[in-house]
This record gives structure tokens, sequence and C-alpha cells, in this order.
């Protein structure tokens, strides 16, 4: 893997290169994602302020209930413990230590409402600005994905992979889709998942005709199509797979959509590399769904990127015009949905490289029948 994929910055060096690559004009950035707390520090957590400055380096704010926890993750940054209600004259005091005139913030995850909280209570020492060059930055820093991100990624489809085997020996026809649903939550717990990486989709029958349907008491019978698009998170990393399986036999209108779908995301993955647009990407699975007839049945973009998100920009579609690049994770799943009758979806994780890509997913894609 790390020879065949041009991989990001380690840890250790991603709050250096934030610090050479933010603009002349802000003296640092303050970050209060959670996200981005995460891909900063390594940390997991809930609460914390990370401030990095250009002449300072970084220095992480967290309270007494991860301050233990922080001493012994985080060492590419110092760690300060928060003082109760005294978080802004922390901030406060590090700005006039290190002579902070202007400060970037994350304008794509701070809240209007926040924004103004910290721009009232520190004003007076220092400008915070949001900047579209500085979310760019960052969207482009987590967009290409280093050697340990990839490997966090695959030991989440790991588990992912290892659930959908273990749930196609477990349905049998009279489930109800949450039954079906509850099941690959528990094995994935069981299997080392830290959290489901979205709420899982589990959807039979007429109900597979709606792409982010929820589980209901629908009971599986026999001709029906059964999809399931559920993920996994090791080290605040996500994964991503949809598979659609059927019980029993199925029609050849059936057959014929599902092996669409797939020549559609074969098509997808072999145009997946280095210099390729997005939007292309998303083009060569659209056009061999179109040519086959069924325009208008696929109302989805073909994919998107994840990480510490499960939904992350680049994305394959039909107006992001973003070049794929070596270290970029990103889903190819097509789809077509006949309303109120049935859908099919297939859904892998592609790492792109220079040449093509490497498909993180092991499961099998064939059209199952259980």
């Amino acid at each position: 893997m790390e020879k065949k994929i041009k991989s990001a910055p380690r840890l250790a060096l991603r709050i250096e290169e934030l610090c050479r690559r933010l603009p002349e004009d802000v003296d640092g950035i303050l970050i209060t994602s959670e996200v981005n707390r995460l891909y900063f520090t390594g940390l997991q957590s809930s609460a914390g302020t990370l401030l990095v400055l250009k002449n300072a380096g970084g220095f992480f704010i967290i309270d007494s209930r991860y301050i233990e926890k922080a001493r012994a993750v985080v060492r590419n940054c110092e760690v300060l413990l928060q003082e109760p209600c005294k978080l802004f004259a922390q901030l406060a005091g590090l700005f006039a230590q290190h002579q902070v005139r202007r400060l970037a913030v994350e304008g794509e995850y701070m809240s209007i409402s926040t924004f103004r909280e910290y721009k009232r209570q520190l004003s007076e020492f220092a400008q915070l600005v949001s900047l579209p060059p500085v979310n760019r930055l960052l969207r482009e820093m987590r967009g290409l994905k280093s050697t340990e991100e990839i490997r966090l990624i695959e030991r989440s489809q790991e588990i992912t992979d290892r659930a959908f085997t273990h749930i196609c020996g477990y349905i049998r026809e009279g489930m109800t889709e949450r039954e079906i649903a509850g099941e690959l939550l528990d094995f994935t717990y069981r299997q080392g998942s830290e959290r489901p990486a979205f709420d899982f989709i589990v959807v039979s029958g007429e109900n597979s005709s709606m792409p982010h349907g929820v589980p209901t008491e629908r009971k599986v019978r026999q001709g029906d199509f059964i999809t399931m698009d559920f993920g996994c998170v090791v080290g605040g990393y996500c994964s991503d797979m949809t598979r659609t399986v059927a019980i029993g036999a199925v029609t050849e209108e059936q057959q014929r959509v599902y092996d669409t779908v797939l020549a559609a995301q074969e098509a997808a993955i072999r145009m997946v590399r280095a210099g390729v647009l997005c939007q292309q990407v998303d083009q060569a699975a659209r056009d061999l769904i179109n040519a086959a007839g069924y325009q208008g049945c696929f109302g989805h973009g073909t994919g998107h990127s994840l990480g510490v998100e499960i939904h992350e920009p680049p994305a394959f579609n039909t107006v992001d015009k973003t070049p794929c690049l070596p270290g970029m994770v990103i889903t190819v799943e097509p789809g077509i949905y006949l309303e109120g009758r049935f859908g099919v979806r297939i859904e892998d994780m592609v790492c792109v490289t220079k040449e093509g890509s490497i498909n993180l997913t092991r499961s099998e894609k064939k059209l199952l029948l259980l």
C-alpha cells in the first residue's frame, strides 16, 4: 500500500504544514470542530479548542474530562488544562503572549452564533475572520489520506466486510428490516467498531426504491431485494459499503437492473485515476445507466469522499470538477430506483492512485440469492 499510494504528511507534521500554508495575512487559526480537532491532534473528544499559531505551533486547550488522555495522546502541540469558565481568558492570554492580531476560524464548521460569541469575547485582543482560502486548505489537507489514515479506513472496512458475510447467513424470510439492521449493528460492535459511521440503511421490497429509507417493521419475503448501506468507525475513521441481495429467486427485470448497476459501478471504477475529474467518473456511471433505459432513475451522485466524516469533499457528481489525486478515498455507489417497486445500489470505497485505484472493499458483488 505505501509503495502505491502517495500519502499526506503524518500526524506529527500536520500542524507544521498547516502553519506553512496559512494565508500571509493571518497569524494562525482557531479550530473548534470535533472532526478537525481529531485530524490535527489524533484525539477523539467532544470538547476542546485547538489554537495553531505560525510563530508558536499548536496549543490544545481541553477540560478535566479529557486532560489525562490528551496528555498521553497529543504529541504535536502543547496541551493545556481548560480552567472552568475561563477559555476566553486563556485564549486572550495566548494572543497577548504571541502577539496575535488576526486569526482565522473554520468557517465551514463554526456556526454563526458561535462565531459572534468568539468575536464578542475576543475582539479587543485579535480580529477573527472566516476566509475561503483557509476553508479550502482544510479540505485539501483532509482530502489526501496518509498511510495511517488509509490503514484505519481499511480496518474499519474489514469489520464491514465481515458484517456483510455474517448478515447474509443470518437473514431469513419473515425477519423485519429493523431486526436485520439491529443484528448488523450488534455484530459490528462485537467486531470492534467504535460506533456506526451513520444510521444503517436496511430497506426491502418496495422500500428499497428509497435511497435513504430507514428500517421499518416490514418483513422480508420471497422475491425481495434487500439493500443494506452501512459502515463502521475505527480510530475515528469511517467505512461505507452498500450491497443489494435477494430472497429466493428474482425476475428478469430485477436481474437486468442489478446487472446494469454493477456494470455502471465497474465503469466508474475503471475511470478513477489521478487527473480525471470527479465529474467524469460520475458521467461514466450515469451514461451507462441512461443508455440502458433508466434515465431519471439515478438521482444521487456516484460517490463521496470520506475519512473522519462520512461525507467529505470532493464527490463524484455532475458538477464537481475537482481532479482526482493520489491518496483520495472515495466511494463509488451508483443505483437505480423504480419508485414504489424496488431499487438497487452497490457501493465500494476506492483509493486513488496515479495509475488507477485500489478497491478497499472485499465483499462479493455478484447478486446473492439468500
